[in-house]
């Protein structure tokens, strides 16, 4: 008795690799064979490419935010003074502030003075936001104290202030200047409140990565802050670093238990909750419309193997009589229809990936190309398309392209399978 070749043997792959090189005589099957080719490529690029955008504008945006920003603010609730104002001044700053940092999880917690100003430098002038700070723990800030692009001395800064890069711009500033800073809420006399004004030296120019904090932030001595803005003695709020920012529920119930009555927290996800949700649901959105686009690349590959299973229908009735089954005739097909799929989603992987490491050239050359100018970072708020490549992403628009590809095949290589014999061969 004959023994029965296992699935997928050599003869099966033979077969299919002379069925993929089509003569030109059937010109038409290799051109579909292209075009299918092409068409999962450059879907499967298009798929890797944008994950990796998408994840490196994450990254880059909660990157930024926590690099420069506490991630937990505690604030006073507040109190009704005489005049019927709420006051949320902070007297026990010090004695809270160490409360929260004996929080497991907690990696330090500092109290801040915070305030609007105008900022002016000769004729220029711009408002702002001053934090007043300890230099220690501003050192402790990544995005501030580590910044690649920023210049000056931070060592200085107990002897004059700090500014945003976009703030320097604004009032021609750079290191070394001396800058007006003028509060409304300054001194108060007889007359009323006349507004305050001194002058700083800028000692430090910092780029937190990010144009909104760039161009709106200085931050000023936490002493100088509490003079300049009338808060001898306290503080507005305790700003709070913990080890794990991107899983801060566990922590809250006990940081609200160290800073005691009458306070309340605020995160960095309640700040950005809206713009973090929204760009959760355009990647959904985005991978659905683009896992389309490869489906529509992979039924490409059934439109050429529904052409070639009719080219082929004489060699089909030829090898079922010499004793093919129609398993081997089905993986015969199959094969061809893969082998595409693969060789699609390979030459997609690659592109996709070279497109994630090599996307500043990339984007500099599209910016030279149409004159500057594409990337606003005033709009997007940061200074330059990011991309970071993840396993995960391209695992995913592997198993995809492939799922497809694999799944799409199965139906027109099974029409080959059950072609009757008899049938192709009565006009031959």
């Amino acid at each position: 008795m004959a023994k029965t070749p296992p699935p997928f043997a050599p003869f099966e792959w033979k077969i299919a690799w002379r069925y993929l090189r089509a003569r030109r005589a059937e010109g038409g099957v290799s051109v579909m064979t292209w075009i299918s080719l092409i068409g999962i490529t450059l879907a499967v690029f298009a798929l890797i490419a944008t994950l990796a955008v998408r994840s490196g504008f994450r990254s880059e945006f909660v990157g930024t935010i926590l690099g420069a920003n506490a991630h937990v603010t505690v604030y006073s609730a507040g109190e009704v003074d005489a005049q019927g104002r709420i006051d949320r001044k902070i007297a026990d700053f010090d004695a809270m502030a160490d409360r929260i940092a004996q929080v497991p999880g907690v990696q330090r917690a500092a109290p801040l003075v915070k305030g609007q100003v105008l900022l002016t430098n000769r004729d220029r002038s711009t408002g702002v936001e001053v934090y007043g700070i300890r230099p220690g723990d501003l050192y402790s800030l990544p995005g501030i104290a580590e910044s690649k692009q920023a210049y000056g001395d931070l060592s200085r800064f107990d002897e004059g202030i700090a500014i945003g890069s976009g703030v320097a711009r604004a009032i021609g500033a750079t290191v070394g200047d001396t800058v007006k800073v003028t509060s409304p809420n300054g001194v108060k006399t007889a007359f009323g409140t006349s507004p305050r004004v001194n002058a700083y030296e800028v000692v430090y120019v910092f780029s937190a990565g990010r144009y909104d904090i760039d161009r709106t932030r200085v931050y000023m001595p936490f002493t100088e802050a509490q003079s300049f803005f009338n808060r001898e003695g306290v503080a507005d709020e305790i700003e709070i670093m913990v080890d794990n920012p991107e899983n801060l529920d566990p922590l809250l119930f006990p940081i609200l238990e160290a800073a005691g009555e009458r306070t309340q927290v605020w995160t960095w996800k309640d700040s950005s909750g809206g713009f973090l949700r929204a760009l959760e649901v355009e990647d959904n959105v985005m991978f659905i419309i683009l896992s389309i686009l490869v489906l529509i690349a992979a039924m490409n590959i059934v439109s050429g193997l529904i052409m070639l299973v009719k080219n082929k229908g004489r060699d089909i009735g030829i090898l079922r009589t010499i004793g093919l089954s129609e398993g081997s005739v089905l993986r015969v097909f199959f094969i061809c229809g893969a082998f595409t799929g693969i060789i699609g989603t390979a030459m997609g992987v690659i592109l996709g990936c070279l497109f994630a490491l090599y996307i500043d050239p990339i984007f500099s050359f599209v910016n030279f190309v149409m004159g500057g100018g594409v990337w606003d970072p005033a709009i997007r708020g940061i200074y330059a398309l990011p991309a970071e490549l993840h396993l995960s992403d391209v695992l995913k628009a592997v198993g995809l392209s492939l799922g497809l590809s694999f799944f799409v095949t199965y139906f027109p290589a099974r029409r080959a399978a059950r072609l009757n014999p008899v049938e192709a061969l009565r006009y031959e």
